[in-house]
C-alpha cells in the first residue's frame, strides 16, 4: 500500500479549500453550496465533512470515492469488518476520538488508519509523534465511521478494567482481618495497585478533576472524579482491591497504614513530566465497609494564571486591585466550600510577592505551595491555633497576613487588630454573600467599630460550570422564565442570545470548565455608618446596591448573557 498522493492542483475557487476543492474540482459540488456547508461547519463547530455528509449535498459514499480517487489512498468497506478483530492498542482512544480515525493494523514502520479525510495533516502529524510511525490513510465512509467509533468508544469505567484483568484480584477469596493485614504489608508495592493508582491520578489531572473519591461499599468499590464541580463514576475495580489500595495510598501520602480506626490526612506528590509536580492532599475516613479516601488535587500554576482567568469583569477587577494595593486593612472572601476561594487569595498573594515584602500565611492545611510566602500549617492538637499563628506572625514584623479561615472570636479579634494596627490582611469566611459576612462577625461577638474601621473589601464568589465553546447553541426562553430568573424588561431586547448546554466528545455534559462569579463590595463611609448603628444585612445590602455593587445573581446573570453558562446553572448556584 502506497503513502497516499495530493489532490489535483487544480484552481477552483480562492474561498474554498481541502476537501472542498477536492470536490468541486471532482464535478461532486458546485462552489455555491461548498461556500455554504464550509460556512455552516465554522459555525457549529463540526469538521467540513460532518457537516457535508448531514445536508445531504454528497452521499457518504460519493464522498469517499470521490477522496478516495483524488487522494489515490484505497478505499475501504467498513461493514465488511469485524470491529472485535480491530486493534485496540496500537494508537491512544483519545486521538482515533479526536480526530475520527480507526487503526487498522501496522505494516513495517507504519500503522494502516481509516478516514474520511486522508488532508488532516495535523491528525498525521500528532500519530507521528505519539508513535513514532509514520501513517497509511484508507478512505472510509463517514457515517459508517461514526457509527463504529461510538460503538468501540469505551466507557469511563471500562477504560481502567484493562489494569486487574488476568491478575490474582479476579479469583481471589476475601482475607479474613487479621491475615489481611500482613498481606497489606508485605505486598503495598503490588504493580496493578501501582498502575491503577497512577493512571486515576494522571487522568484525573488531564480531565481536570478537582478530587478522586475512592468509595468502599459491601459489594461494589467505586471511583468517581468531580470534574467542574460534579461527581462522575469513572471505574468500579474489584472490590479485593480496597484494603492494599488504601494501604499504597496512605504508605505515599506518609500515613500509619496500620491505623484504620481514626481518619488520617496527608499530602503526596506526582511528577507529571520533567518541569510540573502536581500534589495532592489526601483523606482517609472509615467507613462501614473499608476507608473511603478523597483526594484533592493542587495545581499551583491556578494561583498563577492571573486575575484575569478567574473571570472578574473590569470593575470588579478595579475594586480587588485597589484593595490589595492598600497598606492595611482587611479583605474578605466568603462563599461555600469548593467555590474557588484559596485561588483567588493565592492569586492576590501572588500579585503581592515581591521581594521587599514579607508574607505569611496560616492555613489547614496549605494546599498551595508559594515560593517566597512563609506558609504555616495549623495544628490544633499541637496547640497551633490560627490566634496562636496570628499571634506568632505579628512578633516576625509581617506586611501582608493570610488566615485560611476566620472561625471564633479570638482569631477574628487578632486579625482584625494586625489589620488596624499597618498590615494587610486577607481571610475567608462561610457566608452565603457580601452583606451577610458583616453581620456574621457582629454575631460572632466582632465589636462594630473594628469591623468599621478594620474590613475594606468583601468579595463573595461562586463558582458556575462554563458552556462547552464547541457544542454550546442557542435557545429561545419563554419570557416569564427570564424574568422569574431576574433578567429585566429592559434587557429582553434582542441584543444578546441565550445559550443552552449540549454535550460532545469535548466537554462534559455540555459544559467545560468553570466561570467564576463575584460580588465585589468595598466598604465605603455609608456602609461604615451603618455598621456602626449596627445595621442589619438587609439595610447593608440595599446601600451597597445603590453604591453599584451587583448581587451574586446579577453578576450571574451577567455571565448567562455573555453566553459563558446557562440559565439552569445561573438558578443552582445563586439563591434569591
Amino acid at each position: 500500500m502506497s503513502e497516499a498522493k495530493g489532490p489535483p492542483a487544480k484552481d477552483a475557487g480562492s474561498s474554498v479549500s481541502g476537501i472542498a476543492r477536492t470536490l468541486i474540482t471532482a464535478g461532486k459540488l458546485d462552489k455555491a453550496t461548498a461556500q455554504s456547508v464550509q460556512a455552516a461547519a465554522h459555525k457549529s463547530g463540526q469538521s467540513f465533512i460532518a457537516e457535508l455528509v448531514a445536508s445531504g449535498a454528497v452521499s457518504a459514499l460519493t464522498l469517499a470515492q470521490s477522496i478516495s480517487s483524488a487522494f489515490g489512498a484505497p478505499l475501504l468497506d467498513l461493514s465488511a469488518l469485524r470491529p472485535e478483530a480491530l486493534p485496540t492498542t496500537l494508537l491512544d482512544d483519545k486521538i482515533c476520538q479526536e480526530f475520527q480515525l480507526i487503526v487498522l493494523g501496522k505494516r513495517n514502520h507504519a500503522l494502516v488508519i481509516a478516514t474520511a479525510d486522508p488532508s488532516n495533516q495535523d491528525a498525521a502529524d500528532k500519530i507521528k509523534f505519539a508513535t513514532q510511525r509514520r501513517v497509511e490513510w484508507v478512505v472510509v465512509e463517514f457515517d459508517k465511521l461514526v457509527k463504529l467509533l461510538e460503538n468501540s468508544a469505551p466507557t469511563e469505567a471500562g477504560k481502567y478494567e484493562a489494569a486487574f484483568a488476568d491478575s490474582e484480584f479476579q479469583d481471589q477469596e476475601v482475607l479474613e482481618e487479621e491475615d489481611a493485614a500482613t498481606e497489606i504489608d508485605t505486598e503495598v508495592d503490588d504493580s496493578p495497585i501501582v498502575r491503577f493508582l497512577q493512571k486515576m491520578l494522571q487522568d484525573a489531572f488531564q480531565m481536570g478533576a478537582s478530587d478522586l473519591h475512592f468509595e468502599p461499599y459491601e459489594f461494589t468499590y467505586r471511583v468517581r472524579f468531580r470534574i467542574d464541580g460534579e461527581l462522575r463514576e469513572i471505574a468500579s475495580p474489584p472490590t479485593l482491591i480496597k484494603e492494599k489500595l488504601a494501604s499504597r495510598i496512605k504508605v505515599i501520602s506518609r500515613m500509619d497504614i496500620s491505623e484504620k480506626r481514626i481518619p488520617q490526612d496527608g499530602r503526596m506528590k506526582l511528577k507529571m513530566s520533567k518541569d510540573k509536580t502536581i500534589d495532592f492532599r489526601v483523606s482517609t475516613l472509615p467507613t462501614l465497609f473499608g476507608e473511603k479516601i478523597v483526594i484533592r488535587i493542587l495545581d499551583p500554576s491556578n494561583a498563577k494564571l492571573g486575575i484575569d482567568a478567574l473571570g472578574y469583569e473590569e470593575q470588579e477587577k478595579e475594586r480587588l486591585l485597589r484593595a490589595i494595593a492598600r497598606p492595611y486593612g482587611m479583605i474578605l472572601v466568603t462563599g461555600p466550600t469548593g467555590s474557588g476561594k484559596t485561588v483567588s487569595l493565592y492569586t492576590c498573594l501572588n500579585l503581592l510577592n515581591q521581594p521587599g515584602v514579607n508574607i505569611a500565611t496560616a492555613e489547614d492545611p496549605s494546599e498551595i505551595n508559594m515560593p517566597g510566602v512563609n506558609q504555616v500549617n495549623v495544628n490544633d492538637k499541637a496547640g497551633l491555633t490560627f490566634a496562636a499563628a496570628l499571634k506568632s506572625f505579628l512578633r516576625q514584623d509581617p506586611d501582608i497576613i493570610m488566615v485560611g479561615e476566620i472561625r471564633d472570636l479570638e482569631t477574628a479579634d487578632i486579625a482584625m487588630k494586625a489589620a488596624q494596627t499597618g498590615h494587610l490582611v486577607l481571610s475567608t469566611l462561610h457566608t452565603n454573600d457580601a452583606p451577610t459576612t458583616l453581620t456574621r462577625l457582629r454575631n460572632m461577638g466582632v465589636a462594630p467599630f473594628n469591623i468599621a474601621s478594620s474590613v475594606v473589601l468583601i468579595t463573595a464568589q461562586r463558582l458556575a460550570r462554563r458552556l462547552c465553546a464547541k457544542c454550546k447553541k442557542e435557545v429561545e426562553l419563554p419570557r416569564n422564565t427570564l424574568l422569574e430568573a431576574g433578567i429585566t424588561e429592559d434587557e429582553i431586547d434582542g441584543s444578546w442570545k441565550p445559550y443552552q448546554p449540549v454535550g460532545c466528545a469535548a466537554c462534559n455534559n455540555g459544559y467545560k470548565g468553570r466561570v467564576g462569579i463575584y460580588q465585589v463590595m468595598p466598604i465605603t463611609e455609608e456602609l461604615q455608618r451603618i455598621i456602626l448603628r449596627d445595621g442589619s444585612s438587609m439595610e447593608i445590602a440595599a446601600q451597597s446596591e445603590r453604591e453599584g455593587v451587583r448581587s451574586l445573581r446579577r453578576a450571574a446573570l451577567n455571565k448567562f448573557k455573555m453566553g459563558l453558562t446557562s440559565l439552569e446553572e445561573v438558578v443552582a448556584v445563586t439563591n434569591e
